[in-house]
C-alpha cells in the first residue's frame, strides 16, 4: 500500500459523493471528480448516468486523453441543448467542481479576486453555471491544494449560491441547494455543521485537525467522529488506472505525493 498516490486516495473519496446518487448524470469537472464519477458508477453506483461531454449518454465512462474516438459506447442522444431539461433544471445531475473561492456556508467564487466589481485585481472565468446549478441540483467540490486562499471567510464575489441566509434575496426559493462533500489534499469536509457550516469528517493518514484548520480561513467544525480517510482498494486503483491510461492524474497534486503522509 506504500506506492498509493494521495491524487488516487482523492479520487476514491470523491467517489463516495455519488454513492446511491440513483440514475442522475454524474459530472466530474477536471481530471479528479471526473475519474471518480466514472470510479463510482464502475464500481458502486451502477445506475449513474454519464456523458461524453458532447452529445451523447454513455454506457461506460470515457477514459481521460487521447483515445478512438469511436471508443465510446453511445446509450441515448444528449446534446448541450437538451442537458438543462434533462438533467439541470430537473434536478438529476450532480456535479462535482472546484471554484476558486470557497466559504463558510458555501458561497462559490469563480468570477474575481481584489478589487471591486467594476475594476478587479484579478479577472476570471466568470460565474458560468454556477448561479443555476447551484439553486437546481447537488453540487460537490474538490480542491487539490487546501490553503487560506481558497477557504476563505468571504467569497469575492458570490459566483453560486450557499447556506448563509444573509446573502439570500428575499423571496427566493433556495429549497433545491444541496451542498454535499467537499475533498481537498488534506480531508473530506461536508455542510452538516451549525447551519449548514463546512465541517472536517474525516482525515487523510497522516494529517491532523488543527493542520487543516491552519490551511483554513475560517472556524471549521468537526463531525462527533472524525475518521481517517479510506485507502483505495486494488479494485478501485485498477479501475482507476484503466479510466487514465496516460496517468493524467499525477500532475493536478504538487509533487504527486504518497497518501500517507510522513511522519
Amino acid at each position: 500500500m506504500s506506492n498509493i498516490t494521495l491524487v488516487d486516495l482523492c479520487i476514491v473519496a470523491c467517489s463516495e459523493a455519488f454513492r446511491d446518487n440513483g440514475e442522475i448524470v454524474a459530472t466530474g469537472v477536471g481530471p479528479v471528480p471526473r475519474l471518480a464519477a466514472g470510479l463510482a458508477k464502475l464500481t458502486h453506483t451502477p445506475e449513474l448516468m454519464m456523458t461524453d461531454g458532447e452529445a451523447y449518454l454513455v454506457e461506460q465512462p470515457v477514459p481521460l486523453g487521447p483515445r478512438k474516438y469511436d471508443d465510446r459506447k453511445p446509450a441515448g442522444h444528449l446534446p448541450f441543448s437538451r442537458f438543462f431539461d434533462s438533467a439541470v433544471w430537473s434536478g438529476r445531475r450532480h456535479a462535482m467542481v472546484t471554484p476558486t473561492q470557497l466559504d463558510r456556508f458555501g458561497q462559490i467564487n469563480l468570477s474575481y479576486m481584489g478589487g471591486t466589481y467594476q475594476k478587479p485585481k484579478t479577472q476570471m472565468l466568470g460565474v458560468r453555471g454556477f448561479p443555476g446549478n447551484t439553486i437546481y441540483h447537488p453540487n460537490s467540490f474538490f480542491f487539490p491544494a487546501h490553503g487560506p486562499r481558497v477557504f476563505v471567510p468571504e467569497v469575492d464575489m458570490i459566483s453560486g449560491v450557499g447556506y448563509n441566509p444573509a446573502k439570500r434575496t428575499a423571496g427566493g426559493n433556495f429549497s433545491a441547494v444541496d451542498l454535499r462533500v467537499i475533498v481537498t489534499n488534506l480531508c473530506v469536509m461536508d455542510f452538516a455543521g451549525p447551519e449548514n457550516a463546512i465541517r472536517v469528517v474525516s482525515l487523510h493518514p497522516g494529517v491532523t485537525f488543527d493542520e487543516v484548520q491552519a490551511a483554513t480561513g475560517f472556524e471549521l467544525a468537526q463531525a462527533g467522529t472524525m475518521t481517517e480517510t479510506a485507502m483505495p482498494s486494488t479494485e478501485a486503483l485498477e479501475v482507476i488506472a484503466a479510466l487514465d491510461p496516460h496517468n493524467i492524474r499525477a500532475s493536478v497534486i504538487k509533487d504527486n505525493p504518497p497518501a500517507v503522509r510522513a511522519a
